[in-house]
């Protein structure tokens, strides 16, 4: 069984933290992949290309899980994330697409 750790609902989530996430290259970057993925991603440096220590890696998932854009969820030792994309699609139309695209 699974769990998800604390997000904000969908109608916390705020255009301005939103924007602040994405504007760092490596968290874009890791949205690029989630994005891309046709299912949850393992919250690991192996799936992505960036180079970041663990605790630098755990603290991107972190703003961009506590920024709505990213849910995580933990089953055991370990964490999947998975992109909020009906969330993020239905706040602000078009946005994802023009970030990722």
């Amino acid at each position: 069984m699974s769990r998800t750790l604390p997000q904000p609902s969908r109608d916390d989530i705020d255009l301005v933290t939103v924007l602040r996430a994405l504007a760092d290259p490596v968290r874009l970057e890791m949205l690029r992949v989630i994005a891309a993925a046709d299912e949850r991603c393992p919250a690991s440096a192996e799936a992505y290309d960036v180079e970041v220590t663990a605790a630098t890696l755990s603290h991107h998932f972190r703003v961009l899980r506590e920024a709505g854009v990213t849910t995580t969820f933990v089953e055991g030792r370990r964490r999947w994330v998975d992109l909020r994309r009906a969330d993020l699609d239905q706040r602000f139309p078009g946005l994802l697409d023009a970030v990722v695209g």
